[in-house]
Formats: structure tokens, C-alpha cells, sequence
């Protein structure tokens, strides 16, 4: 008899699920640098008009009206069904990772898949809004600190210890604590010392080229992704994040002969989601132990 997996399953639920975020994902990118309110209906940006159900299916609608708008005829930005699909295949695969048996088809599993895809929206709209307009909302980075930490404590009050959670391991009976508490506490210390070591580098930066090297949103940002992945993700995450926006500054200035201020949310965001969907290859597991002494 053939084993069914049960990622056959739950991949195209979750697919569709993803979309459906995603299409909120893409409103907000839009709406948060107007500083709007993400709760009214969707809207044609050109004509105001409120659009049907019918026409705000996720990626189907934009293909059938070729990417206008119904009423006006004006054309509504591809940003809406690509972070739609983005958010779709983001969430399959995260799902693909977490239940790997039947057994993982419980509440622990999916409160964490929850978690990590309210982790991956965030930065979705982080690199979005960060690569469209060189800022990083609040909303998406300081303001999600302590739903990060606190997703921690309910993971581990659930009782899961797969996949991206802090392993009480890592200090076991700290100040007397044990268990999910511990997992808080990693990860609330983990984004106040990204904060501080960010912001440290930041200035010293400052000082030294008297120019404005790293803004208060991207300082903001790194807590966010400490608080979220803690010490071990959340190291590998820093760590590639500032690789690729060292990588994406050279190819501008040196192969493209380019001197510009380049957003690190987006490098930032492509090394991160990276490392959620690979985080856990032996090689990149063996050097975040290494760096942390286990």
C-alpha cells in the first residue's frame, strides 16, 4: 500500500489560505505608507470604486480583467497578484515543512504554521513597502516585537518543539524557569541585543563616515526578526541579511557603476525567508550552533 503524505494534502489548502492573506498583504503595502486604514473594501487606486467579490479573487481576477480596472479601464498594479502568489507558495511551503506525518495534523502544528506565516506576511510587506518607498513601517518591524515573543510562550505552552521554536535546552532552568518561559525570555533577550548591537554599529558608522548609514527602521527591524526566530535563526538571519545587502551595494556601485541608497529591508527579507525554508540543512544548523557555542 502506498504512504500518502500529508503535504499532498495540506500544500493547495494552505496555497489558498496564503492567497487570501496575500491579497490583504498587498493592500496593506499600499495603504501603510499613505498612512491609510487597512479596513475598508477594496478600492480601484485610480477611480475609487468599490470592487465586487467577483473581481477581487486572488491572481484569478487580475489575469481575467489583464491586470485593469473594470470600471475605468485604468491599470491596476501587478504588486497585487505577485505578492498574492508569493504569499501562496510561501505558505505551501511552509506547510510542507511542518506536517511531514499525520500525526503533526494537530493544534501545536497549526498554531505554529500560523505563527511562521504571520511571520513571512510581515516581511512581505516590510520588503514591498521598503523597496517601493525606502521606509519600513512600525507596523511591520517594532510593533510585531511582542506578538514574536509572545508566539514563543504559546508554541511551547502547546507543547510543540519542531521546527523554528527556541529549545529550552539553551538554558535550562534559567532564573529558576523552565520550559516556555525560557523560550520568552530567549526571545525577548535575543531582539533587545540585535537592537542594541544594530544600533551601536549604526552610529559608530555615523561617527566615522559622517554619513546616514543605517536608518531607525532597519534598527527596528532586526529586533523584529530576533524576536521571531530567536538566537539561532535569528543569528543566521543577521548574518545573511548583511551579506546580501553588502552583495546587492557592490553589484550597484562596481558592476552598475551606481551610487544610490539601497533599501536593506528587501536583501534583508530574501535572506530571512531563506532561512525559515532552509534554516534547518545540516550545514547552516552546524555553523548557528557553532556560533553559539552548543
Amino acid at each position: 500500500m502506498i504512504a500518502i503524505s500529508p503535504s499532498i494534502v495540506v500544500m493547495p489548502i494552505a496555497a489558498i489560505y496564503g492567497a487570501v492573506i496575500g491579497s490583504f498583504l498587498a493592500n496593506a503595502s499600499v495603504r501603510l505608507p499613505e498612512d491609510r486604514s487597512l479596513l475598508p473594501p477594496s478600492s480601484c487606486p485610480r477611480c475609487g470604486t468599490r470592487i465586487r467579490w467577483y473581481d477581487n479573487v486572488p491572481i484569478l481576477s487580475w489575469l481575467a480583467l489583464r491586470g485593469r480596472c473594470r470600471h475605468c479601464g485604468q491599470p491596476i498594479s501587478p504588486v497585487y497578484p505577485l505578492v498574492e502568489a508569493l504569499t501562496a507558495v510561501l505558505a505551501a511551503l511552509l506547510a510542507r515543512h511542518l506536517f511531514v506525518s499525520w500525526s503533526d495534523l494537530d493544534v501545536a502544528h497549526v498554531v505554529a504554521w500560523l505563527y511562521q506565516l504571520g511571520f513571512v506576511s510581515l516581511i512581505i510587506v516590510m520588503a514591498t513597502v521598503d523597496a517601493r518607498h525606502r521606509i519600513i513601517p512600525d507596523e511591520t518591524s517594532i510593533y510585531a516585537v511582542p506578538f514574536g515573543i509572545l508566539g514563543h510562550g504559546l508554541l511551547g505552552w502547546l507543547g510543540y518543539d519542531g521546527w523554528w521554536t527556541i529549545p529550552p535546552s539553551l538554558a535550562p532552568g534559567l532564573l529558576g524557569f523552565e520550559g516556555w518561559p525560557v523560550s520568552m525570555f530567549l526571545a525577548m533577550t535575543t531582539a533587545g541585543v540585535f537592537y542594541t548591537m544594530f544600533w551601536a554599529t549604526g552610529r559608530m558608522t555615523d561617527f566615522f563616515t559622517g554619513l546616514d548609514t543605517l536608518g531607525w527602521g532597519d534598527v527596528k527591524l532586526v529586533a523584529m526578526f530576533g524576536a521571531f526566530l530567536g538566537p539561532q535563526l535569528g543569528l543566521a538571519a543577521l548574518l545573511l541579511s548583511s551579506v546580501f545587502a553588502a552583495a546587492q551595494g557592490i553589484v550597484f556601485r562596481v558592476v552598475l557603476w551606481r551610487q544610490l541608497w539601497l533599501p536593506f529591508g528587501p536583501p534583508a527579507a530574501f535572506a530571512t525567508i531563506g532561512v525559515v525554508l532552509f534554516g534547518d540543512i545540516p550545514v547552516l544548523r552546524y555553523f548557528t550552533e557553532w556560533l553559539i557555542g552548543r
